[in-house]
């Protein structure tokens, strides 16, 4: 018992026990622990020479994805606009914007549009979001898929996590009920399931096919979960993957449609890292859905999809300010008025973040003012992304008991790790797993904390961990290979 209880009316045994159950590794204990780091080099203003008791002089945050953090960079277009968006009375001297400033007219002209759409980003919009924004969703998604879009069917949220959350409290109405979710997966799934009191139906990916979406995983965790008495409602794919980096081909998403319209499921296609594919083509799940009902009209036209969408991936980075979207397409009109209700309770996403979303689906194009230094700007960070991985994945080939899949897209690389028995011995005497492990013994070493393959899900028998590739530089990537033959020659047996 808690030693506060009898100073409190809340304690660890009597608060909602599904939130003191959920697990959230990618901001769990090493995460805590690199941020106590962090603050033992910042001490003092201005900072203090770097703290003599750690052998790292900073720390790099490589196991979230939160790009400007490890210094990627904002879209001049984006931020300039939003200078506008947060202080209008600079509209009254464009001249200033232009010539002291280089401003363009189209973001002069993007501002002033935005604003006649929101009135003030302080002020609430629609609970669904601005209408002129989500009409730009709409025709964005038309543009990539090649279908119609409606943007009455466009939800703008707080990132896609607030999507997520939103689908599913609609979704689980009973602790019996189940969504399938991939295994490995990003842990908001699972934790909101727990929250929820709602049931994990784990699949688990092919790793040894480039982390492959399994049909055949899929049936077999669907027959077992029915078989346990699990009222499977919805069906989770994240393409490209996090963690894996896997990027769906166009087959793998019709097969998954085709399994969702036979067992009557809902498909939660999270897409955020939709611009970060490395390898092949992205192909949205909206398009492979409105594919096969042009082939075989009326067959699929039960099929319930929610496509996700964020600003805080992508080239776009713009994690701090909460906006994405996701559309809800072939959903029972009376069901999409209650997800209206749901979002309504509260109020609204931040407006800032929803201007942020307009941008990211509407950014300049060729011929426009700022289209040269958007596109440079875009295209640099793509490249510098791929660079990084290819670096980082080079780097794994060499270390010894590690093994990688080629990166095909997100931010991310999961290699699988084999460890000594004298390293796993050890990590049973600290009461970790073994991942967790050698993950706490590089934090501590380099200052670089990546997260533990155990925080995402994996088949027994099996040790990853997961990496983001955004952290500046290669030079830190020596840091970790330095470190890995430390660690084995110290376990060797």
């Amino acid at each position: 018992m808690s030693s506060s209880t009898s100073h409190h009316s809340l304690n660890l045994n009597n608060i909602n026990q599904h939130v003191r159950e959920a697990q959230y590794a990618v901001r769990g204990e090493l995460a805590s622990r690199a941020d106590t780091y962090r603050a033992k080099l910042k001490k003092g203003h201005p900072p203090t020479p770097p703290d003599e008791s750690l052998p790292f002089d900073k720390v790099i945050s490589a196991n979230i994805g939160n790009p400007q953090q490890l210094d990627q960079k904002p879209i001049t277009f984006f931020r300039q606009v939003l200078s506008i968006l947060e202080y209008p009375p600079l509209l009254e001297n464009e001249e200033a914007l232009k010539n002291g400033f280089g401003y363009k007219q189209d973001v002069i002209d993007r501002a002033r549009w935005l604003l006649g759409e929101v009135k003030s980003v302080g002020a609430y919009s629609q609970s669904q979001g601005a209408p002129g924004i989500r009409n730009s969703v709409a025709t964005f998604i038309e543009r990539r898929d090649g279908y119609p879009s409606d943007p009455g069917s466009v939800f703008l949220s707080a990132g896609a996590s607030s999507g997520v959350n939103t689908l599913m409290n609609v979704i689980c109405a009973k602790p019996e009920t189940g969504i399938l979710i991939p295994i490995p997966q990003y842990p908001l799934y699972t934790a909101t399931l727990s929250v929820l009191n709602a049931r994990c139906v784990p699949y688990y990916l092919d790793e040894s096919k480039a982390w492959a979406t399994d049909l055949s995983a899929i049936r077999s965790a669907y027959k077992k979960a029915k078989s346990e008495g699990t009222e499977v409602k919805a069906i989770v794919v994240i393409n490209p993957g996090n963690p894996t980096g896997a990027s769906l081909s166009a087959e793998d998403v019709r097969s998954v449609i085709e399994f969702a319209a036979e067992e009557n499921l809902v498909v939660m296609a999270d897409e955020v890292y939709q611009t970060n594919v490395f390898i092949g083509k992205f192909t949205s799940f909206k398009k492979g859905l409105r594919d096969l009902q042009k082939e075989s009209p009326g067959k699929y036209d039960n099929v319930e999809l929610a496509s996700l969408n964020s600003i805080s991936k992508g080239m776009v980075g713009e994690c701090g300010h909460r906006g994405g979207y996701f559309e809800a397409v072939g959903f029972d009109p009376e069901v999409v008025a209650q997800i209206y209700k749901f979002v309504s309770i509260m109020l609204c996403a931040p407006v800032v973040g929803q201007c942020l979303v307009e941008m990211q689906v509407n950014p300049p194009k060729e011929g426009d003012p700022s289209y040269l230094l958007y596109k440079q700007e875009y295209d640099g960070i793509s490249q510098g992304l791929q660079n990084r991985a290819t670096a980082l994945f080079d780097a794994f080939k060499q270390m010894e008991g590690v093994e990688c899949q080629v990166p095909q897209g997100s931010m991310y690389l999961y290699p699988t790790i084999t460890l000594p028995q004298k390293a796993i011995a050890q990590a049973k005497k600290e009461g970790r797993t073994p991942d967790e492990f050698y993950c706490f013994r590089l934090l501590d070493a380099t200052g670089i904390c990546v997260v533990s393959g155990s925080g995402f899900g994996q088949k027994e028998g099996t040790l990853h961990f997961r990496t983001t590739f955004l952290a500046p530089g290669t030079e830190w990537v020596g840091k970790i290979t330095e470190f890995h033959k430390d660690f084995m020659n110290e376990f060797r047996g």
